[in-house]
Protein backbone atom coordinates (compact mmCIF):
# COMPACT_ATOMS: atom_id res chain seq x y z
CA UNK A 1 0.00 0.00 0.00
CA UNK A 2 2.93 2.72 0.87
CA UNK A 3 4.05 1.60 -2.23
CA UNK A 4 1.10 2.54 -4.39
CA UNK A 5 1.05 6.17 -1.98
CA UNK A 6 4.86 6.72 -3.21
CA UNK A 7 4.50 5.70 -6.76
CA UNK A 8 1.18 8.24 -6.95
CA UNK A 9 2.91 11.20 -5.07
CA UNK A 10 5.58 10.29 -7.92
CA UNK A 11 3.48 10.46 -10.46
CA UNK A 12 1.69 13.87 -9.34
CA UNK A 13 5.05 15.77 -8.45
CA UNK A 14 6.27 14.42 -12.21
CA UNK A 15 2.86 16.03 -13.55
CA UNK A 16 2.43 19.31 -11.34
CA UNK A 17 6.27 19.67 -12.67
CA UNK A 18 5.69 19.46 -16.31
CA UNK A 19 2.62 21.54 -16.13
CA UNK A 20 4.37 24.09 -14.20
CA UNK A 21 7.13 24.05 -17.02
CA UNK A 22 4.66 23.97 -19.82
CA UNK A 23 3.07 27.40 -18.02
CA UNK A 24 6.43 29.22 -18.52
CA UNK A 25 5.09 29.61 -22.47
CA UNK A 26 2.42 31.55 -21.42
CA UNK A 27 1.51 35.24 -22.12
CA UNK A 28 2.89 37.27 -24.56
CA UNK A 29 6.16 37.47 -26.29
CA UNK A 30 8.18 40.06 -28.85
CA UNK A 31 9.90 38.41 -30.90
CA UNK A 32 13.62 38.71 -32.41
CA UNK A 33 13.99 36.95 -36.08
CA UNK A 34 18.12 36.57 -36.10
CA UNK A 35 18.68 35.71 -39.83
CA UNK A 36 16.29 37.26 -41.21
CA UNK A 37 17.05 39.92 -44.24
CA UNK A 38 14.23 41.97 -43.84
CA UNK A 39 14.43 42.87 -40.17
CA UNK A 40 10.82 41.39 -39.24
CA UNK A 41 10.06 41.49 -35.56
CA UNK A 42 6.98 39.01 -35.05
CA UNK A 43 4.50 38.48 -31.60
CA UNK A 44 3.31 35.47 -29.75
CA UNK A 45 0.16 35.23 -27.77
CA UNK A 46 -0.11 31.75 -25.99
CA UNK A 47 -2.72 31.01 -23.28
CA UNK A 48 -4.55 27.98 -22.04
CA UNK A 49 -1.59 26.48 -20.63
CA UNK A 50 -2.63 23.43 -18.78
CA UNK A 51 -6.33 23.10 -19.90
CA UNK A 52 -7.37 21.12 -22.93
CA UNK A 53 -8.20 24.68 -24.26
CA UNK A 54 -4.72 25.88 -25.42
CA UNK A 55 -4.84 28.31 -28.01
CA UNK A 56 -2.34 31.14 -29.41
CA UNK A 57 -2.09 34.12 -31.98
CA UNK A 58 0.66 35.23 -34.04
CA UNK A 59 1.86 37.81 -35.70
CA UNK A 60 4.87 37.15 -38.65
CA UNK A 61 5.38 36.21 -42.13
CA UNK A 62 4.33 35.71 -44.64
CA UNK A 63 0.79 37.91 -44.81
CA UNK A 64 1.12 39.82 -41.71
CA UNK A 65 -2.17 39.12 -40.05
CA UNK A 66 -2.68 38.46 -36.53
CA UNK A 67 -4.06 35.28 -36.90
CA UNK A 68 -5.54 32.08 -34.73
CA UNK A 69 -2.59 29.52 -34.28
CA UNK A 70 -4.44 26.45 -36.29
CA UNK A 71 -2.14 23.54 -34.61
CA UNK A 72 -0.04 24.37 -31.61
CA UNK A 73 0.99 21.84 -28.69
CA UNK A 74 3.74 21.61 -25.65
CA UNK A 75 5.45 18.66 -25.67
CA UNK A 76 8.51 17.50 -23.50
CA UNK A 77 8.94 20.74 -22.60
CA UNK A 78 8.70 22.27 -26.01
CA UNK A 79 6.23 24.69 -27.55
CA UNK A 80 5.14 23.78 -31.02
CA UNK A 81 3.23 25.77 -33.60
CA UNK A 82 2.09 25.14 -37.63
CA UNK A 83 0.43 27.21 -40.38
CA UNK A 84 -0.13 26.09 -43.95
CA UNK A 85 0.63 28.82 -45.42
CA UNK A 86 2.35 29.74 -49.19
CA UNK A 87 5.48 30.34 -47.49
CA UNK A 88 7.30 30.10 -50.63
CA UNK A 89 5.50 32.34 -53.06
CA UNK A 90 4.78 30.08 -56.18
CA UNK A 91 0.81 30.63 -56.96
CA UNK A 92 -1.15 28.36 -55.06
CA UNK A 93 1.40 26.82 -53.40
CA UNK A 94 0.91 25.85 -49.81
CA UNK A 95 3.79 24.37 -47.42
CA UNK A 96 4.11 23.90 -43.59
CA UNK A 97 5.81 25.99 -41.54
CA UNK A 98 6.76 24.95 -38.62
CA UNK A 99 8.03 26.26 -35.52
CA UNK A 100 9.17 25.07 -32.55
CA UNK A 101 10.96 26.80 -29.20
CA UNK A 102 11.99 25.62 -25.91
CA UNK A 103 12.01 28.15 -22.48
CA UNK A 104 15.43 28.77 -21.31
CA UNK A 105 16.39 31.42 -18.84
CA UNK A 106 13.40 33.48 -19.07
CA UNK A 107 13.09 33.84 -22.64
CA UNK A 108 11.94 31.71 -25.85
CA UNK A 109 14.33 30.01 -28.01
CA UNK A 110 12.69 29.26 -30.93
CA UNK A 111 13.40 27.79 -34.65
CA UNK A 112 11.20 28.21 -38.25
CA UNK A 113 11.05 26.19 -40.99
CA UNK A 114 9.15 25.48 -44.06
CA UNK A 115 8.85 21.26 -43.72
CA UNK A 116 11.03 19.51 -46.45
CA UNK A 117 13.37 22.83 -46.56
CA UNK A 118 16.32 23.20 -44.61
CA UNK A 119 17.61 26.00 -46.14
CA UNK A 120 14.54 28.49 -45.02
CA UNK A 121 15.27 27.68 -41.84
CA UNK A 122 15.89 30.43 -38.83
CA UNK A 123 16.52 31.45 -35.47
CA UNK A 124 14.44 33.70 -33.12
CA UNK A 125 14.51 35.01 -29.51
CA UNK A 126 10.86 36.09 -27.51
CA UNK A 127 11.25 38.13 -24.82
CA UNK A 128 8.07 38.77 -22.85
CA UNK A 129 6.41 41.75 -24.00
CA UNK A 130 7.02 44.92 -21.53
CA UNK A 131 4.52 45.99 -19.16
CA UNK A 132 3.47 49.63 -20.12
CA UNK A 133 1.77 51.47 -17.65
CA UNK A 134 1.52 55.03 -19.52
CA UNK A 135 -2.02 56.52 -20.16
CA UNK A 136 -3.56 58.79 -22.13
CA UNK A 137 -4.82 60.67 -19.15
CA UNK A 138 -4.72 64.11 -20.00
CA UNK A 139 -1.44 64.62 -18.12
CA UNK A 140 1.01 64.73 -21.15
CA UNK A 141 2.02 67.70 -22.47
CA UNK A 142 3.88 68.79 -25.83
CA UNK A 143 7.08 69.44 -26.66
CA UNK A 144 8.71 71.10 -29.16
CA UNK A 145 7.48 69.77 -32.54
CA UNK A 146 9.98 68.00 -34.77
CA UNK A 147 9.85 68.23 -38.89
CA UNK A 148 11.03 64.72 -39.46
CA UNK A 149 11.10 65.62 -43.30
CA UNK A 150 12.74 68.74 -44.36
CA UNK A 151 10.99 69.23 -47.34
CA UNK A 152 14.58 69.32 -49.50
CA UNK A 153 16.08 65.87 -49.01
CA UNK A 154 16.09 62.60 -47.08
CA UNK A 155 18.23 63.19 -44.02
CA UNK A 156 17.53 61.27 -40.71
CA UNK A 157 16.37 58.51 -42.76
CA UNK A 158 17.82 55.26 -42.98
CA UNK A 159 16.68 51.88 -44.87
CA UNK A 160 15.14 49.02 -43.51
CA UNK A 161 16.59 46.29 -45.25
CA UNK A 162 20.42 46.23 -45.79
CA UNK A 163 21.12 45.99 -49.44
CA UNK A 164 18.56 47.06 -51.33
CA UNK A 165 18.13 50.20 -53.33
CA UNK A 166 16.54 53.09 -51.44
CA UNK A 167 13.63 53.77 -53.95
CA UNK A 168 13.21 56.89 -52.72
CA UNK A 169 13.36 60.74 -53.80
CA UNK A 170 12.50 64.29 -52.80
CA UNK A 171 10.71 66.31 -55.83
CA UNK A 172 9.40 69.67 -55.52
CA UNK A 173 8.75 69.42 -52.08
CA UNK A 174 7.51 66.10 -51.84
CA UNK A 175 8.67 62.51 -50.66
CA UNK A 176 7.80 59.65 -52.88
CA UNK A 177 8.77 56.71 -53.50
CA UNK A 178 8.49 53.97 -56.30
CA UNK A 179 6.52 51.07 -55.95
CA UNK A 180 9.03 47.79 -54.49
CA UNK A 181 10.88 50.47 -52.35
CA UNK A 182 13.07 49.72 -49.55
CA UNK A 183 11.01 50.73 -46.08
CA UNK A 184 12.43 53.93 -44.36
CA UNK A 185 13.30 54.13 -40.52
CA UNK A 186 13.77 57.59 -38.74
CA UNK A 187 17.42 58.18 -36.96
CA UNK A 188 15.52 59.85 -34.21
CA UNK A 189 13.42 57.45 -31.99
CA UNK A 190 10.34 58.52 -29.69
CA UNK A 191 8.29 57.31 -26.84
CA UNK A 192 4.28 59.27 -25.97
CA UNK A 193 4.11 61.66 -29.49
CA UNK A 194 1.75 63.43 -31.52
CA UNK A 195 2.24 62.70 -34.62
CA UNK A 196 0.67 64.41 -38.13
CA UNK A 197 1.34 63.21 -41.64
CA UNK A 198 -0.28 64.91 -44.89
CA UNK A 199 -0.21 61.96 -47.82
CA UNK A 200 -1.48 61.65 -50.95
CA UNK A 201 -2.14 58.07 -52.77
CA UNK A 202 -2.27 56.79 -56.43
CA UNK A 203 -4.93 54.25 -57.18
CA UNK A 204 -4.58 50.94 -55.11
CA UNK A 205 -1.53 52.14 -53.18
CA UNK A 206 -1.04 50.07 -50.20
CA UNK A 207 1.51 51.83 -47.22
CA UNK A 208 1.69 52.43 -43.50
CA UNK A 209 3.16 53.97 -40.98
CA UNK A 210 5.12 52.31 -38.07
CA UNK A 211 5.18 54.20 -34.63
CA UNK A 212 8.25 53.22 -32.40
CA UNK A 213 9.01 50.97 -35.43
CA UNK A 214 6.17 48.28 -33.99
CA UNK A 215 2.72 49.12 -34.53
CA UNK A 216 1.26 49.69 -38.09
CA UNK A 217 -1.33 52.68 -38.97
CA UNK A 218 -2.37 51.43 -42.27
CA UNK A 219 -2.27 53.28 -45.27
CA UNK A 220 -4.62 52.82 -48.46
CA UNK A 221 -6.44 53.66 -51.48
CA UNK A 222 -9.91 52.63 -50.00
CA UNK A 223 -12.22 55.24 -50.84
CA UNK A 224 -15.97 54.04 -50.34
CA UNK A 225 -15.26 50.47 -48.76
CA UNK A 226 -16.41 49.13 -45.60
CA UNK A 227 -13.80 49.26 -42.61
CA UNK A 228 -12.26 46.75 -41.13
CA UNK A 229 -8.61 45.80 -39.80
CA UNK A 230 -7.20 46.03 -42.57
CA UNK A 231 -8.50 49.81 -44.04
CA UNK A 232 -7.12 52.74 -44.23
CA UNK A 233 -6.63 54.57 -40.50
CA UNK A 234 -6.38 50.93 -39.09
CA UNK A 235 -3.71 50.02 -36.37
CA UNK A 236 -3.18 47.15 -39.00
CA UNK A 237 -5.02 43.90 -38.56
CA UNK A 238 -5.59 45.23 -34.90
CA UNK A 239 -8.19 47.91 -34.48
CA UNK A 240 -10.50 48.70 -36.80
CA UNK A 241 -11.39 52.55 -37.55
CA UNK A 242 -14.83 53.47 -36.69
CA UNK A 243 -15.53 54.50 -40.15
CA UNK A 244 -14.03 54.94 -43.54
CA UNK A 245 -12.59 58.33 -44.05
CA UNK A 246 -10.36 57.83 -46.99
CA UNK A 247 -10.41 60.53 -50.06
CA UNK A 248 -10.52 59.38 -53.20
CA UNK A 249 -7.01 58.61 -54.85
CA UNK A 250 -5.35 61.78 -56.08
CA UNK A 251 -6.78 64.30 -53.18
CA UNK A 252 -4.32 65.30 -49.75
CA UNK A 253 -5.33 63.56 -46.95
CA UNK A 254 -3.88 63.95 -43.20
CA UNK A 255 -3.56 61.85 -40.44
CA UNK A 256 -3.35 63.05 -36.29
CA UNK A 257 -1.72 60.11 -34.51
CA UNK A 258 -1.27 60.06 -30.90
CA UNK A 259 0.33 57.10 -29.23
CA UNK A 260 0.26 56.94 -25.40
CA UNK A 261 1.96 54.12 -23.43
CA UNK A 262 -0.27 51.07 -25.62
CA UNK A 263 -3.16 53.86 -26.65
CA UNK A 264 -3.37 54.95 -29.80
CA UNK A 265 -5.45 57.36 -31.02
CA UNK A 266 -6.33 58.30 -34.73
CA UNK A 267 -7.98 61.34 -36.89
CA UNK A 268 -8.36 60.62 -40.85
CA UNK A 269 -9.19 63.40 -42.19
CA UNK A 270 -10.70 65.42 -39.15
CA UNK A 271 -12.31 62.20 -38.13
CA UNK A 272 -11.57 60.36 -35.29
CA UNK A 273 -11.67 56.79 -36.23
CA UNK A 274 -9.77 55.67 -33.06
CA UNK A 275 -10.00 56.71 -29.80
CA UNK A 276 -7.92 55.55 -27.58
CA UNK A 277 -7.73 52.09 -28.60
CA UNK A 278 -5.41 49.41 -26.53
CA UNK A 279 -2.48 48.30 -28.68
CA UNK A 280 -1.90 44.28 -27.84
CA UNK A 281 1.36 44.33 -29.74
CA UNK A 282 3.21 44.40 -33.08
CA UNK A 283 2.20 44.37 -36.05
CA UNK A 284 3.18 42.50 -39.44
CA UNK A 285 5.74 46.37 -39.74
CA UNK A 286 7.45 45.91 -36.93
CA UNK A 287 11.42 46.19 -37.24
CA UNK A 288 12.06 46.92 -33.62
CA UNK A 289 10.63 44.02 -30.97
CA UNK A 290 11.07 45.89 -27.78
CA UNK A 291 8.28 47.47 -26.77
CA UNK A 292 9.80 48.27 -23.54
CA UNK A 293 11.44 51.63 -25.48
CA UNK A 294 11.59 54.46 -27.39
CA UNK A 295 11.20 53.63 -30.94
CA UNK A 296 11.59 55.26 -34.50
CA UNK A 297 9.43 55.58 -36.97
CA UNK A 298 8.86 54.09 -40.46
CA UNK A 299 7.32 54.50 -43.43
CA UNK A 300 6.38 51.41 -45.68
CA UNK A 301 7.86 51.75 -49.43
CA UNK A 302 7.65 48.11 -50.67
CA UNK A 303 4.29 48.52 -51.88
CA UNK A 304 2.83 51.34 -54.18
CA UNK A 305 3.71 54.59 -54.53
CA UNK A 306 2.71 57.16 -51.70
CA UNK A 307 4.00 61.34 -51.41
CA UNK A 308 4.44 62.64 -48.52
CA UNK A 309 4.88 66.63 -48.14
CA UNK A 310 4.32 66.99 -44.56
CA UNK A 311 5.32 64.74 -41.18
CA UNK A 312 5.52 66.44 -37.80
CA UNK A 313 6.22 64.56 -34.45
CA UNK A 314 5.39 66.48 -31.17
CA UNK A 315 7.10 64.66 -28.12
CA UNK A 316 4.67 64.26 -25.09
CA UNK A 317 6.06 64.78 -21.47
CA UNK A 318 4.48 65.00 -17.82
Amino acid sequence: MQMKRTLLATILAASSWALGADKDFAGRWDIEVLNEARSRAWWLEVSGVGTPKLKGRFVGAPGGNMDDIPEIAIKSDELRFVFERNYRGKKDAKNRGIYRARFVKGRLEGTFEVEGQPTSKLTWIGRRAAIINDKDDGSWKPGKPVALFNGQDLAGWKAMVAGKELGWEVVDGIMKNKAGANNLVSDRKFWNFDLECEFRLGAGTNGGIGLRGRYEVQVLEDFGRPPGTHSAGALYARIPPSVNASKPAGEWQTYKIRLVGRQVTITFNDKKVIDRGEVEGLTAMANDWNEGVAGPISLQGDHGPVEIRKLVMTPLTK
